[in-house]
């Protein structure tokens, strides 16, 4: 009881220092402060507890990363380095025929900007050891650089249209998706991951990260507490929410092609839903998969070291940065 007690006090403690720092000190000291708030550990006493589905799992130590959240309330692995062995999952998935669609959007300056190098990173660090099938969406197939892809790896440009305004964009990429698992995906594929372009593959994004349904945690909020989520909480836009477990990024999403189909259809009719009563959501598609996983829990979890941002600098639970967002100009970007 008085450990619990102390840890709510030293909780309470960070948070006031934390709300001084907003006040008197500059970002860089908000972050390094954010880093020191605790997670929430794994209650379980047996990997067999984890959630059924993925044998791979079997290997997975829980408890090698005392510094960090390795389970969730529902019992789904969140993966972190030191928890696995990268050449068992390999091998496993191998085993299993496992094979992984990627789908990316790359509209207007965005392709310029980042889709080569997006491309390229990925042959270097993304499910190398699979087959993949690249997706890539844009409104000028003509620029799609030409990628040397390894054997088992294949390269699929779908022309589609440009949207005037970039939210738009992003959340009608639910029905592309959608569509293309339907029309194409299903056929050559087990598993779908969906990326944002403007990220740069730098480590291993390995079968680690495949399962049923797979979210990510937000790179700037994994520390934060629940009541600081920027989730919708606008009651008349159907991805209001009240409350959640984590906040969960829309850069990278994935699982099975069945439920990542699941996921666009209900997230685009959502959408829909809203554009109906001319309601947007908060953080448009991202508002939307996040109240899906809060009525649908992901069976798999990944930590920050998916999608990391470097500009948060430093922190001592992030040993290995395996996707990297990459510079952003917002506004010469998103005007034409």
């Amino acid at each position: 009881m008085s450990i619990q007690r102390t840890k709510s006090i030293f909780k309470v403690l960070l948070y006031f220092a934390i709300a001084l720092c907003i006040v008197f000190f500059t970002a860089p000291s908000v972050r390094l402060l954010i880093g020191l708030l605790p997670m929430d550990k794994c209650s379980l006493e047996s990997v067999e507890m984890l959630t059924p589905g993925n044998s791979a799992d079997a290997g997975l130590n829980l408890w090698s990363r005392s510094d960090v959240q390795t389970c969730t309330s529902w019992n789904a692995p969140i993966i972190w380095e030191g928890m696995f062995n990268p050449r068992h999952y390999d091998q496993i998935h191998r085993d299993e025929g496992s094979s992984v669609a990627l789908t990316v959007f790359a509209i207007g300056r965005y392709l310029d900007a980042y889709l080569e190098a997006f491309l390229n990173s990925s042959e270097n660090h993304f499910m190398v050891s699979l087959p993949v099938s690249y997706y890539v969406f844009t409104d000028t197939p003509e620029k799609v650089p030409n990628i040397k892809l390894a054997p088992d790896r294949r390269l699929t440009v779908m022309k589609v249209e440009r949207h005037t305004r970039w939210q738009d964009i992003s959340m009608m990429r639910m029905k592309a998706i959608s569509d293309l698992i339907e029309s194409d995906i299903r056929l050559h594929s087990t598993h779908v991951f969906c990326f944002d372009v403007d990220q740069v593959f730098t480590g291993r994004f390995g079968p680690e990260a495949l399962g049923d349904t797979v979210a990510l945690l937000h790179a700037h909020y994994y520390h934060l507490p629940e009541m600081l989520f920027t989730y919708d909480r606008n009651p008349k836009s159907k991805a209001f929410m009240k409350t959640g477990d984590f906040y969960y990024h829309a850069a990278v999403f994935g699982g099975s092609w069945k439920s990542v189909k699941a996921l666009t259809e209900a997230c685009y009719k959502s959408i829909m839903e809203d554009k109906k009563h001319n309601v947007e959501a908060l953080w448009h598609d991202e508002s939307h998969l996040n109240r899906y996983f809060w009525l649908h829990k992901p069976s798999r979890v990944l930590s920050p070291e998916y999608c990391w941002d470097t500009s948060i600098g430093y922190r001592t639970d992030i040993c290995v940065q395996r996707l990297l967002w990459a510079p952003k100009n917002y506004y010469q970007l998103r005007t034409s």
